[in-house]
């Protein structure tokens, strides 16, 4: 940062006091803190988009500007490699750009290129948003929520595991027949006993004071999702989660109006277009965008504002690493219609440089620093980039054919 840049600083905060905040501006001025990083007037550009892969698949983008600025966000885990040379990519527009218009950019690298959507290129542009809102933040010294209209809530409900210690008390659960592998396109009695046995236990086991969620994860096909849902009912779940493949939402709103459970989905369903028919047919009542794939938190915002006017939550999808949660907690901090987020209980000791504020009676608090509210450690990241994974293709022991896993 430039000595003219501080000084530009240090006369703003000499000269403001509340009886100015009149104007729109002067309110947002109002809005900055001692953490702000440039002044109102200053210019700001991008200079430098890096990547990383990690051995366990997650994929960070870096995004470095001329004031010193850095902004971190992460990408969809499948197809790493492309999503990382894909951000690249993307470098040729927006390197020398103002980071600050993120809509904008959203706009221009959505609508830049002939083909638009796909789970790649939204994944590509969800962890390139999610950087720009975390450099805006940390220029203006706020949080990315109170540039989202600020907080409407103080903590933030999750769940993970069940712990005492942090009072989390809401789980999610892969069901399994005890000693079966993948499941059959249409499954027996014995199965379905199997399942219902595996969660009345767990039931048994938690009483009603924890709410457990079932994932079915897209493995089970229609024929057997309906007979598992019947049978699990009189054991209370929480939701159902990705009851089949949502390829086909005709068939997930045809499930959705035989139980009373409520319906959950979203992980694979990317920007307001791919919820919008989620929405209108009511295949779910619980939608679980992905802020590293379903269009970054700019998008999850105006999927959060659909779900809104069809009295439906948002419970923020996570199985990824620090950034992902962050921009969830962002996004739970600054919309009402929030439920609650997946994994909300990692700590990510292994890549932040400062500490989550802890769980307590299972609720994180809102983050407030800066931008998406973290620090990465950059060398404990780059200290686990190698080969992705391969992929996780699963087979059926009886047939050799492939299944869903």
């Amino acid at each position: 940062m430039s000595q003219k840049q501080i000084d530009r600083r240090s006369l703003l905060r000499g000269l403001l006091c509340p009886a100015a905040f009149v104007s729109l501006q002067s309110t947002f001025n109002a809005m900055r803190t001692d953490a702000a990083q440039i002044g109102p007037k200053d210019n700001i550009k991008v200079t430098k988009i890096e990547t990383f892969v990690l051995k366990n698949s997650w994929v960070f983008v870096k995004i470095s500007t001329d004031a010193g600025i850095v902004g971190w966000g992460e990408m969809l885990k499948d197809d790493a490699k492309a999503c990382a040379a894909g951000a690249l990519e993307v470098g040729n527009y927006l390197i020398g750009q103002d980071p600050l218009r993120v809509t904008h950019h959203w706009q221009a690298i959505h609508r830049g290129a002939f083909y638009r959507g796909g789970p790649i290129k939204t994944a590509i542009l969800s962890g390139i948003d999610m950087a720009l809102w975390d450099i805006t933040g940390k220029a203006y010294g706020v949080p990315v929520y109170k540039l989202l209209g600020g907080p409407t809530r103080d903590k933030v409900r999750v769940y993970g595991r069940v712990n005492p210690e942090t009072g989390v008390n809401a789980m999610k659960v892969q069901l399994r027949a005890q000693g079966r592998g993948p499941i059959k396109y249409v499954e027996g009695q014995k199965y379905i006993d199997g399942c219902v046995e595996f969660f009345k236990g767990l039931r048994q086991k938690y009483g009603t004071g924890v709410d457990i969620g079932v994932e079915f994860h897209g493995a089970v096909q229609p024929q057997t999702s309906l007979l598992l849902m019947k049978a699990l009912e009189p054991y209370g779940p929480w939701f159902y989660e990705e009851i089949v493949q949502p390829l086909n939402v005709d068939i997930m709103a045809e499930l959705a109006r035989k139980t009373h459970i409520p319906i959950a989905t979203g992980e694979r369903i990317y920007t307001k277009w791919g919820f919008k028919e989620i929405l209108e047919k009511r295949a779910a009542t619980i939608l679980q965008p992905d802020p590293c794939y379903a269009g970054g938190i700019t998008e999850l915002r105006l999927i959060a504002g659909m779900a809104e006017a069809y009295y439906t939550p948002i419970a923020p999808h996570n199985p990824q690493g620090p950034c992902s949660l962050a921009a969830g907690l962002q996004i739970a901090a600054c919309v009402p219609n929030f439920l609650i987020q997946e994994r909300g209980d990692n700590e990510y000791s292994d890549l932040l440089a400062k500490p989550l504020p802890p769980v307590r009676n299972g609720y994180r608090p809102i983050l407030t620093e800066p931008g998406l509210g973290i620090t990465i450690d950059e060398e404990k990241l780059k200290a686990q980039v190698g080969e992705p994974r391969p992929y996780r293709t699963a087979y059926d022991p009886d047939d050799g054919s492939v299944v869903d896993w």
